[in-house]
């Protein structure tokens, strides 16, 4: 019997899923990042997690890996030298960019630096027309002239950005040829296969990163490879990649750059599967693990995709899960700043030192020893008692900020926490509220290894009544990976009136897009069940400068004949645009400026699970303590263990339910009720409190 296997690389540990469907079991596993070099945490641990439960190497069919090289390399700036090799007079693009100032309110904040140094930009004589017609074809000696620079700067990779390239791709053809025969040991990124769009600066800045990350992401790729092969020979790997799906590690070598958001799109895809399980179509998520939180909308089980997004300052246009970003986790510190105001984050301890409570040398005030001292956590530790935590060092910690505040280490902790959730609240109604959508119709699904410790108070905030809380809360990154497609997106930049005669060319493009698809679907031996395609178009109205992303057809195989009609069209175009601006106008033109064909391929398999016996017995707790809901009292709670509560049961707060992965507070007039597939869905204020 075959087992599937999740791995998803956090800051402070790495998270294991395995899965076989077809015995119905899964297993987790938790083992400490280690961030020099992730692979030997992904290796180790995925040989720990096999031992303990005797699942043989041989049996792992595959290995689905969520990966941190890439941002972690941005981040840092310890990506490798690049050189740029780009039209005549466009050197200076990447810094001149579109002339926005990074943050309104600050006037010193600056860009970060360029990731090429001007002297290492090279021009090349050459010119493509809007049309895709050759204005001026580059010379032989231009060409070679162009490569022996980037050769001599000294370039581990050259990003090569033609203006109008993503019309005709032809003269960035012939440099890569050029350069691959002179210099084969250079990674080469064409912007014409990074990502083949209009709007030249985003484009140029994706395959510059994408250059940058290429022996990096390359070399890692490599050893991880290497070490699965060793342990586990019939495995095939897979990579996550921004989008929400899997892609191969040739793929992921080839564009490195499509893996920036990897880790938070594997938690929107889990996410989405757990809201399947539970009928909860439409969910906001708070993924917090311990150095930040990532929030998403989901509606009718489907995460949104945004296509300009920034990582470490620097734009990047491709397809990646609609995912903010704040730093609130488990390590926040706080801290004093200037105002004399208390703050929590961004700054974290990270896995090492770590907390306070950790024992390993930290000594700044975290979340995570607030959540102890509240007795929030157990003192016997995490994961399940391995990891053991030291009330006594977190009270030191917080007693000199409790000092100065004049409280007790209790409710300046409380305070703590009450910052991170103010954090969080803000961020979910920026891609709630600010977006036209009420939080009060949606369900807060919390994961990750702190979120369901302060999703309570941020559902109060928002004005939510349930939550649903994750079988494997501090997995679901890693099961979202197991439940992931192999998933590939293609694009063609076309700009033509939403008429008869643009629906015609419209076919046309989607013929071409299918060709590729299909091409792509027998390179990667997807397999034959499961394929689908969708198709989206990016509209505006003529003289609108951005577009939305309207969906248009989708089936497992696309033609010109399956295109409504340009007034159904035109009708879906301005239902989006009444969502996203509360406007819209039938009678405006409408233009289309990109086609999107994105191909799935569906890996995981459901198989049929039998339904298990419902039990509305009392569950039996394995203790009690006392606990801080709010900032002055504690209450005696009971403690459970969730891998004994079963289907049907339910728990009354004020309790406490522990896991390996995580902790649930459940509050006082809360309950939490176990559904058929052990997820936790909690209802906010429905039971009576003394």
């Amino acid at each position: 019997m075959g087992w599937t296997i999740g791995v998803d690389v956090g800051g402070t540990f790495t998270d294991f899923y395995a899965a076989n469907n077809e015995a119905g079991v899964f297993h987790v596993g938790k083992t400490p990042s280690t961030p020099a070099n992730p692979a030997d945490a992904i290796l180790n641990g995925l040989v720990a997690l096999c031992e303990q439960h005797d699942i043989p190497l041989s049996d792992i069919e595959r290995l689905s890996h969520g990966t941190t090289v890439g941002t972690n390399a941005l981040i840092q700036r310890t990506g490798s030298r690049v050189a740029l090799i780009t039209t005549e007079g466009f050197r200076d693009l990447l810094e001149i960019g579109r002339q926005t100032r990074p943050h309104m309110y600050d006037l010193f904040k600056d860009h970060p630096a360029p990731l090429v140094d001007r002297q290492h930009r090279i021009e090349l004589s050459e010119r493509i027309g809007a049309a895709g017609e050759v204005v001026r074809a580059p010379h032989a000696n231009e060409i070679a002239a162009a490569v022996d620079e980037a050769i001599a700067a000294g370039a581990a990779a050259c990003a090569v950005g033609f203006l109008f390239a993503f019309r005709n791709p032809e003269h960035e053809q012939q440099v890569a040829a050029v350069l691959r025969e002179r210099a084969p040991d250079i990674a080469i990124s064409l912007s014409s296969e990074v990502q083949p769009e209009f709007r030249e600066y985003e484009r140029l800045s994706t395959t510059v990163l994408n250059a940058y990350l290429q022996p990096v992401l390359g070399e890692y790729l490599q050893t991880l490879e290497r070490g699965v092969a060793e342990r586990a020979p019939a495995a095939t790997l897979g990579i996550n990649q921004s989008s929400g799906g899997l892609m191969s590690p040739q793929r992921a070598r080839d564009f490195p750059v499509r893996t920036a958001l990897s880790g938070p799109a594997a938690g929107a895809v889990g996410a989405a599967h757990a809201a399947r399980q539970t009928g909860r179509r439409n969910i906001i998520t708070l993924d917090m693990g311990g150095t930040s939180a990532d929030v998403a909308l989901i509606r009718d089980y489907k995460v949104d995709l945004a296509f300009d997004r920034d990582v470490a300052g620097f734009p990047i246009r491709l397809p990646c899960v609609d995912v903010e970003t704040v730093g609130a986790g488990g390590g926040s510190i706080a801290w004093f700043d200037r105002d004399g105001l208390l703050k929590a984050g961004p700054v974290s301890a990270g896995a090492d030192p770590g907390p306070a409570c950790y024992g390993r040398g930290g000594d700044r005030p975290t979340v995570t020893d607030a959540n102890l001292l509240l007795g929030r956590l157990s003192p016997r530790g995490l994961l399940d008692g391995d990891m053991g935590l030291d009330p006594e060092l977190s009270r030191e910690a917080y007693l000199p900020i409790a000092d100065q505040l004049g409280f007790t280490p209790e409710r300046t902790a409380h305070g703590v926490l009450g910052i991170v959730v103010a954090n969080m609240v803000r961020t979910i109604r920026t891609i709630s509220v600010e977006r036209g959508h009420d939080p009060r119709d949606f369900v807060l699904m919390p994961f990750g290894g702190a979120g369901p410790l302060h999703a309570r108070d941020v559902a109060v905030s928002l004005g939510m009544d349930e939550m649903v809380v994750p079988a494997a809360p501090g997995i679901v990154c890693a099961q979202g990976l197991l439940v992931s497609d192999l998933k590939e997106d293609f694009v063609a930049s076309r700009r033509f009136g939403l008429d008869d005669q643009g629906v015609e060319l419209l076919g046309q493009a989607l013929n071409d897009l299918s060709i590729r698809a299909g091409k792509w679907f027998e390179d990667e031996k997807a397999p034959d069940h499961g394929r689908h395609l969708e198709l989206v178009v990016d509209a505006r109205y003529v003289g609108q400068n951005f577009e939305l992303a309207v969906p248009v057809a989708g089936g497992v195989t696309l033609g010109a004949g399956d295109l409504p009609d340009a007034v159904h069209m035109h009708a879906r175009f301005c239902d989006a645009h009444e969502t996203a601006y509360g406007y819209a106008s039938a009678d405006d033109p409408v233009e289309i400026v990109n086609v999107r064909l994105s191909a799935r391929a569906r890996l995981h398999r459901d198989e049929e699970k039998p339904i298990a016996e419902s039990d509305t017995s009392a569950p039996h707790p394995r203790g009690q303590r006392a606990v801080f809901f709010d900032a002055d009292e504690a209450v005696h709670s009971n403690v459970y263990s969730r891998a004994e509560l079963k289907p049907g049961q339910s728990v009354i707060g004020p309790a406490i339910i522990e896991q390996l992965d995580t902790t649930t507070p459940v509050y006082p007039g809360d309950r939490a009720d176990v559904t058929k597939d052990g997820h936790l869905i909690i209802r906010i204020g429905v039971e009576k409190t003394s």
